[in-house]
């Protein structure tokens, strides 16, 4: 038996920074101390005292089967008898990419790295080469990694201005990030009319799921788009969380829109470390040893991620997967709401929700897709709410701003349990 997860907090507290490897995991966004989990299975996870909790996180995504699917731990559990590591060539990633390329027209040809952030750096870098341009046009409200040059926000003076959203990042290394408000159109053809000829690449969340879940008109999207291609600007859709995740093709897919490059990781890695960058055969040929684009990684590639992601994507296939998750995250969802609103004297709730990923929030007049419209008092009712569901084992992400998901090991029963739990916890917030 472990000790306590306190225990372990004020142990961990002493060798690792804020005794996280993470910021989020340190519930900094919600008051208090973080679970210590020992294991995972299915929808659920037992923390070091032995306690279970019904999982809506799930690593923050890449577990779309659930913890340790049979089917993939067979997988896994094989390459382990097979290798650990190769840093050669080996056949696993070439099934991989030879499935993904299959897919998906617009990927041409993949590079597998070993997570998002280093995704879109190398996508980035392949962007700049391919159009001799500096600049990068990104968005509030997205999130594409603690790549220093995307670390940024909007800043107060002209449309496009930026300033560095954590410490340790110098002004030169922003100098030619631009930022703009999602959901406004008008903006980015203002900037293009500026800096049209510099931008090398125009990257997004086609569905922002970072900072709450944005979900973005059509027309918006399709817009900026257009705008960029008419300038020789680069369109990178970041899908590391919605691709694999909303469908077998993506937001990409969904929307009907074709990037030039686009990034993937989560569920391609099957639960382990992964990262890609992808699209037009013109543009991944620049990448060395083919072209002079320099990007190299000791672990990319692992034989484990390969095998347990193909092994994943494949049975989300096999199984209709990406539609029934659709159609349960919309009847636990519509039930979670309704507990909220009974029960919660302070707020009027509602949700926003895309396929398998659901977010809960106070009530807006109109959809969310700007962080301006989050409602104010978002994150005190959001960690009240929290800590009474985690309290009768139910574990949401520990934080008001990133979303939930569900599995394909969320059954209908276990979805009917957690809404059960939810109503007793949340009785206790009823004045």
């Amino acid at each position: 038996m472990f000790p306590s997860s306190k225990e372990l907090f004020e142990r961990a507290k002493k060798v690792a920074p804020g005794g996280v490897h993470s910021p989020v995991r340190s519930f900094r966004s919600v008051g208090g101390d973080p679970v210590f989990f020992q294991s995972g299975k299915g929808a659920k996870l037992t923390d070091v005292s032995g306690k279970e909790y019904i999982d809506y996180c799930l690593s923050f995504g890449p577990l779309i089967l659930g913890h340790r699917d049979e089917d993939v731990q067979k997988i896994v559990s094989e390459t382990a008898e097979l290798a650990w590591s190769f840093g050669a060539a080996e056949p696993y990633s070439l099934e991989l990419a030879e499935w993904i390329v299959s897919k998906i027209p617009w990927v041409e040809k993949i590079r597998f790295v070993n997570s998002g952030t280093e995704a879109v750096m190398s996508a980035l870098r392949v962007a700049r080469a391919a159009t001799g341009r500096d600049k990068i046009l990104k968005f509030d409200g997205c999130y594409h990694g603690h790549l220093d040059a995307l670390l940024v926000k909007a800043g107060s003076g002209l449309a496009g201005e930026s300033s560095s959203d954590s410490a340790g990042i110098g002004s030169e290394l922003i100098k030619n990030t631009l930022v703009l408000p999602l959901d406004d159109e008008k903006s980015v053809e203002e900037l293009f009319a500026k800096e049209g000829k510099n931008i090398a690449a125009l990257v997004i969340e086609p569905l922002p799921a970072n900072y709450g879940l944005l979900i973005q008109r059509k027309e918006f999207l399709s817009k900026i788009v257009e705008i960029a291609r008419k300038h020789g600007t680069l369109v990178l859709f970041d899908e590391v969380i919605s691709g694999f995740r909303v469908g077998l093709t993506g937001m990409s897919g969904e929307l009907g829109i074709a990037p030039d490059l686009v990034t993937y990781g989560k569920i391609i890695g099957g639960g382990f470390p992964v990262g890609a960058y992808a699209g037009k055969a013109e543009l991944l040929d620049l990448v060395a040893p083919q072209g002079p684009v320099y990007q190299a990684g000791t672990l990319s590639a692992s034989p484990f991620g390969m095998r347990a992601g193909l092994a994943t994507l494949k049975k989300c296939e096999k199984e209709n997967v990406y539609n029934v998750l659709e159609n349960r995250t919309k009847s636990f969802v519509s039930g979670m709401v309704s507990i909220l609103r009974e029960r919660d004297p302070e707020g009027d709730w509602d949700s926003s929700i895309h396929s398998s990923l659901f977010w809960f929030h106070k009530k807006a007049p109109s959809p969310i897709r700007t962080v301006d419209k989050i409602p104010a008092g978002h994150k005190e009712g959001f960690a009240k709410v929290f800590h009474a569901l985690l309290s009768e084992g139910i574990y949401l992400a520990p934080s008001g701003y990133e979303v939930g998901f569900l599995s394909y090991a969320h059954s209908d029963k276990i979805l009917s349990e957690t809404l059960e739990k939810a109503d007793f916890a949340l009785k206790k917030l009823k004045v």
